[in-house]
């Protein structure tokens, strides 16, 4: 039924037309699961910011592994906070922040807005300023010359978002495929003391800050809409049921 339209489509529609598939009962197996991996892969990037990499390797240079359980506390709440996002935007079809809005006071709303865009703020000039040293470092540029380089290629990353949803989600697979390579092959480099990984992870002494769970909550909500779209002509009752199959999907996601 699928299959001419699916020839023709776009990225994004691709996308939807195979929701619709799984909808149905077309499409079954772990692979099913692909058309809507696409918000997790999203807020999974929030994670590995240069932020993020800054902290834990100043706590790290100071502390060794005395604080792997802080990180895995916190990325243990985090895996919570996304779970809980990503089902409040499949149960209610709305993001966090509309939600905020129409069931707070307009002062309220306001002041929650204000209090988000300057964390948005404050959080984006942390990555712009990581990812220019880092190019800096690399490639021995100029900072100014990366940031503007950093610039360009944000712009471009978001000049995507005119296609739909899925190329945006495509590229940042990309950069999450190369973060995880990388990952892999730092051990086998410098590899770590395992029985002080060990030690670290299970250490309950002293908690300093290592880590944070970044403010990307609002963004879960809506990207888990977007996944799934509005599918007309479904009944309710197959609504209901694909609505239950995918919140028990966004209970695994990161």
């Amino acid at each position: 039924m699928y299959a001419p339209a699916i020839g023709r489509a776009s990225l994004t529609e691709r996308t939807i037309l195979a929701g619709r598939e799984v909808f149905l009962g077309r499409r079954r197996g772990p692979l099913a699961l692909l058309p809507f991996a696409g918000p997790a892969v999203i807020a999974s990037i929030a994670y590995m910011d240069p932020g993020n990499f800054a902290t834990n390797i100043q706590a790290g240079a100071g502390y060794g592994y005395e604080l792997l359980w802080v990180a895995l506390s916190a990325n243990l709440v985090a895996i919570l906070f996304q779970a809980l996002s990503a089902k409040i935007g499949i149960a209610t079809g709305r993001s966090l922040a509309e939600l905020c809005r129409e069931h707070f006071a307009p002062p309220v709303v306001y002041t929650m807005w204000l209090a988000s865009e300057i964390a948005a703020m404050a959080t984006e000039l942390a990555e712009l300023l990581g990812a220019s040293l880092g190019l800096t470092l690399l490639c021995g540029i100029p900072l100014l010359a990366s940031m503007l380089l950093v610039g360009i290629a944000t712009y471009a990353a978001l000049h995507l978002q005119r296609s739909g949803f899925r190329p945006v989600e495509i590229l940042i697979g990309c950069c999450v495929g190369v973060i995880t390579a990388s990952y892999l092959i730092e051990p086998v480099i410098a590899p770590p003391h395992w029985g002080g990984v060990a030690a670290g992870v299970l250490e309950l002494g002293r908690a300093h800050h290592v880590g944070h769970v970044p403010p990307d909550q609002t963004p879960a909500t809506d990207l888990a809409t977007k996944a799934v779209p509005s599918l007309s002509g479904v009944t309710s009752s197959r609504s209901a049921a694909f609505r239950v199959c995918m919140e028990r999907a966004a209970s695994r996601w990161p």
